[in-house]
């Protein structure tokens, strides 16, 4: 080899690695790491002499995902600029009450039902953004204070389900098109809109602007306090959407809904599977859903293998700490070829 090609060549190497970390961004990263947990899924569970991926199997999958999917979506909003929500566990039982108390079993009710869940949901996202912006508390105390409140309420009101919803509005938990439920199409269309939302839209860019460096943001005019409060009443909303959902499925308002399935923190960890930065500006919804598909495939090939409940748990915290150091190392990869170029 001439002089000339061994001084191209390393050019070219170094010119190929960057061109390959861009093609595996998280996004592709999380979804590769789908379609691999789906073929191994598929192998255990085949050896068992069942089939993960017939209709039930698909079923199971997309009705555990469309629950946690909604709310990850919102989620994603607020660790995007930099914070997060820890009330949104026990915001869901909250609406699941509001929606099926004041639907009361009547078809008329339906829509207002709906409305009063979103609203109270609206507010409490509202407050949530109003301690962080104006008290300056931290996000992770101010939502917990929020989440403690709600639950107290919720303690002292209720001693277990309540309010009754109509047997029309429970198509929405039931129905399905194919194997497909008909709540999961509409998971996707939030996550549509969401990913609209952020990548199409000014407030959307200002809620990356504000995650990437809060103080340059509101240098380069960013309304930062509105930012971070919108993304905080979206995130609530997203969890009304949740308890009116779960509602629809259980037929009537339950106060621990959100909490027995840990919607608190199994959002944070789709979110953050899906590749989306805890310390904000950088991710999306996208790599969230790819997160949330993961854990309800881990969720229903432990049930189809009758994996003991404490090893599951251990599984996915191996998966979600392996996920966050692979990101982190990527990142730090990223910013010494930055330092070097």
């Amino acid at each position: 080899m001439s002089t000339l090609q061994e001084n191209i060549s390393p050019a070219r190497q170094s010119a190929v690695r960057p061109a390959v970390r861009r093609r595996f961004t998280p996004v592709v990263i999380v979804y590769l790491a789908l379609v691999t947990l789906l073929v191994v899924g598929s192998v255990l569970v085949g050896l068992r002499g069942e089939v993960l991926l017939d209709q039930a199997g698909i079923l199971n999958i997309l009705t555990r995902a469309t629950a946690l999917g909604v709310v990850a979506v919102g989620q994603t909003m607020v660790i995007l600029t930099g914070s997060l929500d820890l009330s949104v566990a026990y915001l869901i039982g909250l609406t699941s009450l509001l929606a099926a108390e004041t639907m009361a079993g009547r078809e008329s009710m339906v829509l207002p039902g709906v409305l009063l869940a979103l609203a109270v949901a609206a507010g409490v996202g509202l407050v949530n953004g109003l301690i962080i912006t104006v008290l300056r508390a931290n996000a992770f105390i101010a939502t917990l204070g929020v989440a403690l409140i709600l639950r107290g309420y919720l303690e002292n009101t209720y001693t277990g389900p309540a309010g009754d919803v109509p047997r029309g509005f429970q198509h929405l938990g039931y129905d399905r098109i194919g194997p497909v439920p008909v709540a999961a199409l509409l998971m996707l269309a939030v996550v549509a809109l969401a990913w609209w939302y952020l990548t199409r839209t000014r407030p959307g860019y200002h809620i990356y602007a504000v995650g990437g460096d809060t103080e340059v943001a509101r240098l380069s005019g960013v309304p930062t306090r509105r930012v971070v409060i919108t993304a905080h009443v979206l995130c609530s909303v997203a969890a009304g959407l949740t308890g009116i959902y779960l509602a629809s499925r259980l037929g009537s308002g339950a106060p621990y809904v959100g909490t027995d399935a840990g919607y608190d923190l199994e959002s944070i960890a789709a979110v953050v599977l899906g590749g989306t930065l805890l310390a904000g500006g950088r991710g999306g919804v996208v790599g969230t859903l790819g997160g949330v598909l993961i854990l309800a495939t881990l969720d229903t090939i432990f049930d189809d293998l009758e994996v003991d409940p404490f090893f599951k748990n251990v599984v996915r915290g191996v998966v979600l700490v392996t996920a966050v150091a692979l990101y982190a190392r990527r990142m730090m990869a990223d910013r010494a070829r930055r330092r070097f170029t």
